[in-house]
Formats: structure tokens, sequence, C-alpha cells
């Protein structure tokens, strides 16, 4: 029976249909990818030819003053393009960091920690994920004004410190968790955040880092609350740098090309650092068993 099976499973017409939704994957990724690729062409390019009739995907010459015009060691224009970068990081991985944290605790909280009204507290607070961001931009610009707290990388932080769609995956990885483990280190005298700290964190590692790279990837890429929160160049994070660059240079796709790459290095390595740990905690919550 198992032979049968085997061999009923590998008929030519199932082949046939694993190599064109292959075929079919493979072309879609490649399309994706196009924009990609003439971004990295265009920024080795001179400006003359970055616009040119017809495809071309790379120069045949090597063209780095690009990247050297928007990294500010040459030519005379400053794009303050450096201090943008590092502001974003710092931005990014503190706004990361601490929605991580905060969002484990709170998942553990609502998955094993059971009160009365946990449920509802949980479905009240997962209601805020219905709120769009735009609504509270005024009462949060009030706040922060009233605090000091407008030009200052706090107003762009704080916001994101509080993660609904995170909480709801720390949630779901905490609840794929033996509680018998729990109760074990309960027996042995654990206190709940000794438990919660060396046994359960350990267990959801993937989850924690799908977050942190999601909350990264989000902050990185955040463009309203800068433009909103800030208005001294020093403080700019790199969105806002790259639309002062579009205004200053809005014809040179040469450099605004170079601008864009360089922007996609650190969003780059943190996917690629943690892809693995991403696709699992992604999953996590999807089959139990």
């Amino acid at each position: 029976m198992a032979r049968v099976k085997e061999v009923g499973s590998n008929t030519p017409q199932k082949r046939l249909l694993r190599f064109s939704v292959t075929t079919l994957i493979v072309v879609l990724c490649l399309i994706m990818l196009l924009p990609f690729i003439w971004m990295i062409g265009a920024s080795l390019k001179q400006e003359a030819d970055v616009m040119k009739k017809g495809i071309s995907w790379f120069p045949n010459y090597w063209y780095p003053k690009n990247y050297l015009r928007v990294l500010g060691f040459e030519g005379s224009v400053d794009y303050h393009f450096i201090e943008g970068y590092l502001n974003s990081i710092k931005v990014s991985v503190l706004s990361a960091v601490v929605a991580a944290a905060s969002s484990c605790m709170a998942g553990y909280a609502f998955a094993k920690l059971k009160f009365r009204g946990s449920n509802a507290l949980f479905i009240l607070y997962l209601s805020q994920m219905m709120i769009p961001s735009q609504l509270t931009l005024i009462p949060r610009f009030v706040i922060f004004s009233e605090i000091g707290l407008v030009n200052t990388h706090w107003a762009l932080i704080l916001p994101k410190m509080i993660a609904v769609s995170a909480t709801f995956m720390m949630r779901q990885a905490f609840m794929g968790t033996s509680n018998e483990l729990r109760e074990a280190a309960q027996i042995d005298g654990s206190g709940e955040f000794r438990i919660f700290l060396q046994i359960m964190v350990p267990i959801i590692q993937p989850t924690v880092a799908a977050v942190f790279t999601t909350q990264f990837i989000s902050a990185w890429n955040s463009y309203l609350d800068p433009l909103i929160f800030i208005n001294r160049t020093e403080l700019y994070t790199l969105p806002l740098v790259l639309n002062n660059f579009v205004n200053m240079e809005g014809t040179q796709y040469g450099l605004l090309m170079a601008a864009c790459c360089l922007a996609t290095v650190p969003v780059f390595i943190v996917f690629l650092c943690g892809q693995k740990f991403f696709m699992k905690g992604l999953t996590v919550g999807a089959v139990k068993g």
C-alpha cells in the first residue's frame, strides 16, 4: 500500500503541476525584482545614461561618484545623508527593542496569567487595530507639544513602544507553549518573572525575532510621523532626507537611485540575519499538534 501511494503521488500530471507552479513562482519573483535591479544599475550610471531609450540594466563602465556625492565625500552639496542614516538606525533599533520587550510581556500576561475579564480586556486591546494611526496624529502632536517632545526622537519612539499586532503574535506564541513547564517551575519555587524570562522567552525566540524584524522595518520606513514631529534638519530620519533629496535633485535619478540603494542596506541585513526566525515566527500558532 505504501508503494502504491508513493507511486501515485509522483505521477506525470503531478510532476507537471509542480513544475508549472515552480516556474510561475520564479517568473513572479523575477518580475518583482526588476525595479530593484534597475535601481542598482541606474545608481552606477551617469545622469545622461539613466533615462536613455531602450533597456540597459547595467552600464559598461564603473561610476561610483553617485554614491560619493550622496555620502558627502564629493561635490559641494551636503544632503545630510549620513546624519539621517544614523538617526534612522537609532530610532528603528530603539523602537524595535522596546516594542519586542513590551509585546512579549503583554503577550505572556494575556496567554498565561488568566484573571477575571482578561479575554474582554484582550479584545478591547485588539480593537485599537481598527483605529488608523493618522487619526491620532493631532492628539499626539498636542500632547508632545505640551511635554516638550516635539523635535526630539522620543516623539517617534514612544508611540511605537506599544505594538498591538506584535502583542497578538506573542500571545499566540505563548499559547502554543506547554503549561506543564510553567507548572513544574512553579512547583520548584520559581517566581513568575523568572519563569517568563528563563523558560518561556527562550522557547518563542523565533517569534521575538520576527517581531523585532517587523517593528524595525516599520520604524525604518516611517515617513508621516517624522514629517509631523521633526522639523530640524539634524534630527531628520532617512525618509525625510530622501524627500529633501528629491526636492533638491529631482531630475538627477542617478543620485536618487544611489541614495535608495544605500537606504535598503540595513533592512536587507536585518531581514537576512533574522530570516530563519522570521519565517518560523510567522507560523507560530498556525498548527497545533
